[in-house]
């Protein structure tokens, strides 16, 4: 069900400020004359002078008592009407003819239509068109408030329009509902039904093997997973298609289906009942499929590990007889260079070489084959016992290649056809093999070279396998092999605008963004902001004290540190010792009643929840998951509630998305504090990834090597301000830098920051060029300064202080020419078709076969060289980025504090319950912080009352992660009776 706060409808402050009583409520000259024309009476006069500025505000009448009496003082004193009683006014309410023509009176001046039939023909119609792709009562009722208002009909009650949105979105929904019951016959949806049925040898039905997770992925978990999704594939092939399904109703239906047990859905009404079972069955072989290339890639990424480290081993052992072979051949050529003649050297030279030469061309030839860091004679033994479930991913998973080279979808089907052999040589025709899609490398260990090549038309089948299934690896995490029937891996492309909506939307993109969209201007732009930065880095080069060059090699001095300011620690103490002392509970349950979060949080199905108090039972899911108590033991500590109640809350009300909405709705009450201004301007934020324990019993769950410890990364976008925008949660083996950009483009708060700071990982040159196209600054910390690549915009270019900087050239010919292609995909994902990380995970390997990739690495070679120059040049720039990347750490380090229970180990197995686990964690810590400047905001207040000195900058020096003032531990009681104070957003400290 949908509060009215959560739409568009409109309606009266309750608190009304003096701005907004000048702009919104003053009645114009013109509107005055028009009171007294139609006005007999003072009392008349006045009356439609209010209820022509409400109309005006709201788009409906109101009673005259209903509005506020700042309002109603104000609009009568513009027009020398302040002596008149509200009791004079108040008798239009109840004198039906005299308000009736006064409405109608009203509705010709503002040029509005009253709302009778007509308009109620057209509320059902534009409630069921909208109803067809949202699935929000909120969404629903936002459409059709926009339409009436364009088509200036007078707004309904807002009851009208929910119980019309209602009836609309069960009626589409239903529709849906019998699209998909349509094409399933007796037998399917007796199977269905046998799916709820608790069988003979199991504890739990098959409804609850379809929600499968994959566990931690030995071999042996690893082959029941896979046939479980062959069990899933049998399943999809014989139920209808779900495409005609909008994202939004799928979406939701999805979260619906998930929540339910077998009990539920079995007491369900049987259309939706079938329905939601076709939409998680497709849904879950979705999924799986995503998991099969997941476990297919890292299986394939241990063979490669093991065999970098049988390598590593190799070297260790052979270490003395390759001392041995140097040796000898310090001894053959100290004889080639002493001997006088041909004969003598000949003579000496065999009389060095005191083991048998065969032998040793042996050992050569094998150390020679391990040279270069050769490890993929080594893949061969991890490889044997992994090949039986490497190709049992292989046959379940519908590759297609997403460009015209079709060679590696051969080779597939060639290593297919000869899964079962044995043979060491495979003949594979009468013509010789193109394996040119192999490195050179490759190719000479699957064709053989030397005395071991083989004939034209044979390959060695264990080094072709493997080959086959390493660029199978390759392709798949490049984006140049697509899996049909999943999500992650699916071709993004399909995700993109078409070039219809490209061309009618990119002139108002371009200038969003300010970036020229004809490919010779785009260039012209880049080509100039480049040389400009160029020549300005050069010229004031000598008075930069903090660069210098050491030979050809730049040496980036240390800043010097900033003192804090005087009185600083003074205030801090007093803080501390200040700040009324909280339990975390009271911190939660105080924050609930300022801004009421529980009421984001009803049913999943849409209907009004049934609970009789949803409060309690919100902050005690909160408490529970977001400090990692558990169901168990936040019964144990909040004795009104029992572990099924509790967990009961986040199975059937709780959602990412909610938990994103509420920590949006923290977001924007925090920034309406004056205390946040002084630590940033809201247009920075910064991005960092701290790792979480996990049980290893998971897919997601793997070992870090920079972290150590088994776990995912939860990755947070945090505003200079302090408080965290956005979280994620990803699993170790991800390159983080791909979720940089998620943070900005889905952070739906007040604070819009444009420039974005994050841990070395961001210095990926495709992370610049596609940051550059949505707007964003990127500004990460740098590290290895002098091993990345500095480009020129033009080869004959030489400066005078920083030439020795360049060493590459940028192609210009290569971005101009896919300047289309790329802000088309910067354009998709503003329209929110594709996020960021999809993009850059297909741009974050190589592909000779994806040349939009090139494009990307070629632009953000310019944005990144165009930064690295600022970068050297101003001492300030380097301060900011350490600064605000440090305020990242150090909320990594608050969150972990909060999430004090079982030991800071997330309990849960299933991932998407993992991510809400971490979204719950990042409204608490949020929540805390807003606490927090509450608390600070009164205290300063307070201390600069009682005569402490207190100025901009001893501000500027505090933070809001403080704990010192919090109990995490001992009894905990929900109090919601007490009294709360409400929020200080106006209290001025200076």
């Amino acid at each position: 069900m949908s509060s009215l706060h959560e739409t568009a409808y409109p309606r009266l402050k309750a608190v009304v400020s003096d701005q907004e009583l000048a702009e919104i409520y003053t009645p114009s000259t013109q509107e005055r004359s028009f009171a007294r024309k139609h006005g007999r009476t003072p009392a008349a006069r006045g009356a439609l002078l209010i209820l022509l500025k409400t109309v005006q505000r709201l788009g409906y009448f109101v009673h005259l008592k209903a509005v506020p009496q700042s309002i109603t003082t104000h609009i009568l004193a513009c027009d020398d009407l302040s002596h008149l009683a509200l009791s004079q006014l108040r008798v239009y309410d109840r004198n039906g003819g005299a308000r009736q023509r006064m409405l109608e009176t009203v509705r010709q001046q503002v040029g509005i239509k009253a709302f009778t039939v007509e308009g109620k023909a057209i509320v059902r119609e534009l409630a069921r068109e909208a109803a067809t792709t949202k699935q929000d009562l909120a969404d629903i009722i936002n459409v059709v408030i926009e339409e009436l208002v364009r088509q200036r009909f007078e707004l309904p009650g807002f009851s009208t329009l929910q119980r019309t949105a209602r009836q609309a979105r069960s009626t589409v929904n239903t529709g849906y509902f019998r699209t998909l019951n349509v094409g399933l016959t007796a037998h399917q949806k007796n199977e269905f039904d046998q799916l709820l049925q608790v069988p003979d040898d199991s504890p739990h039905t098959s409804w609850h093997k379809l929600k499968q997770e994959p566990k931690k992925p030995t071999n042996t978990e690893v082959k029941k997973y896979l046939q479980h999704l062959e069990w899933l594939q049998g399943w999809c092939q014989q139920l209808p298609a779900v495409d005609h399904i909008p994202a939004a109703k799928y979406h939701h239906f999805i979260l619906e289906a998930r929540a339910l047990g077998a009990a539920n859905i079995k007491a369900m009404q049987s259309t939706k009942r079938y329905a939601l079972m076709v939409l998680l069955v497709h849904t879950q072989l979705r999924r799986a499929m995503d998991d099969a290339v997941d476990i297919f890639v890292r299986k394939m990424r241990n063979i490669k590990t093991k065999a970098e480290a049988n390598l590593n081993q190799y070297h260790l052992d052979h270490m003395k007889r390759m001392d041995r072979l140097v040796a000898q051949l310090r001894d053959v050529l100290t004889a080639v260079q002493e001997a006088p003649t041909d004969s003598e050297r000949g003579a000496r030279v065999a009389a060095a070489i005191q083991s048998d030469p065969d032998e040793l061309l042996a050992e050569c030839e094998e150390h020679m084959a391990y040279a270069g860091n050769n490890f993929i004679p080594f893949m061969l033994q991890p490889y044997r016992p992994l090949r039986p479930l490497l190709f049992n991913c292989l046959e379940l998973l519908d590759l297609a290649a997403t460009s015209h080279d079709q060679s590696l979808i051969e080779a597939i089907a060639t290593l297919k056809k000869h899964r079962h052999s044995r043979k060491e040589c495979l003949v594979l025709s009468t013509q010789p093999v193109d394996v040119s899609w192999l490195p050179e490398r490759w190719r000479r260990l699957v064709l053989g070279s030397g005395p071991s090549q083989l004939p034209p038309g044979m390959v060695y089948r264990k080094y072709f396998e493997l080959g086959v299934l390493t660029q199978v690896k390759r392709e798949l995490i490049s984006g140049d092999l697509a899996v049909a029937n999943s999500d992650q891996y699916s071709d993004y492309r399909d995700q993109l605008v078409d070039w219809s909506v490209y061309d009618a939307q990119i002139a108002d993109y371009s200038a969003m963004v300010d970036i020229a969209s004809d490919p010779a201007a785009f260039v012209a732009q880049a080509r100039s902001r480049l040389s400009e930065t160029a020549d300005r880095i050069d010229r004031n080069f000598p008075e930069n004290e903090y660069a210098v060059f050491n030979g050809e090699e730049l040496v980036i001095r240390k800043h010097r540190r900033t003192a804090p300011p005087d009185g600083l620690a003074e205030i801090d103490k007093q803080l501390s010792q200040n700040l009324p002392e909280k339990n975390i509970l009271d911190i939660l349950v105080e924050a609930e009643k300022w801004l009421g979060l529980h009421k984001r949080f009803g049913p999943l199905s849409g209907f009004e929840s049934k609970l009789e108090d949803p409060r309690t039972r919100f902050v005690s899911t909160l408490f529970c998951y977001g400090c990692n108590l558990g169901p168990t033991q936040t019964a144990r500590s909040i004795t009104t509630l029992n572990r099924r109640q509790v967990s009961w809350l986040n199975l059937r009300h709780v959602t990412e998305e909610r938990l994103e909405q509420a920590i949006v709705q923290v977001i924007n009450a925090y920034n309406r504090y004056r205390l946040p201004r002084h630590w940033g301007t809201g247009q920075r934020a910064a991005a960092d990834g701290t790792k979480w324990n996990l049980y290893e019993q998971n897919l997601l769950s793997e070992y870090h090597i920079r972290y150590g410890g088994y776990g995912g990364v939860g990755y947070y976008h945090v505003s200079d301000k302090y408080i965290a925008l956005f979280s994620h949660f990803i699993p170790c083996g991800v390159y983080e830098a791909i979720y940089i950009l998620d943070g900005l483009i889905k952070n739906d708060s007040d604070i819009q920051p444009d420039t974005l700071h994050g841990d070395t990982q961001a210095q990926s040159a495709p992370v610049f060029g596609l940051a550059y196209l949505l707007g964003i600054n990127l500004m990460p910390r740098i590290r290895n300064l002098k091993q990345l690549v500095f480009y020129k915009p033009d080869k004959r270019q030489r400066y005078e202080h920083i030439n020795a900087l360049f060493s590459e050239t940028i192609n210009w010919q290569l971005i101009e020419t896919h300047v289309p292609d790329m802000l088309r995909v910067a354009l998709s994902i503003k329209a929110g078709k594709i996020a960021p990380s999809t993009v850059l995970r297909r741009l974050g390997t190589a592909s000779l076969k994806n040349k939009l990739y090139f494009a990307f690495r070629e632009l953000g070679r310019v944005v990144r060289t165009t930064f690295l120059l600022d970068y050297i040049g101003s001492v300030e720039l380097r301060r900011t980025i350490h600064a605000e990347t440090n305020k990242t750490e150090e909320f990594n380090q608050f969150v972990k504090w909060l999430f004090f229970g079982g030991e800071g180990v997330i309990a849960e197995n299933i991932r998407h319950e993992q991510r809400k686990v971490i979204k719950y964690n990042h409204l608490v810590a949020n929540l805390v912080i807003l606490h927090n400047v509450e608390s600070m905001t009164l205290t300063l207040k307070d201390l600069k009352d009682r005569g402490h000195h207190i100025d901009h900058d001893i501000l500027k020096g505090l933070a809001p992660y403080r704990t010192d003032h919090i109990n995490r531990f001992g009894d905990y009681t929900l109090d919601f009776e007490r009294q709360v104070s409400p929020m200080s957003y106006n209290a001025k400290i200076i």
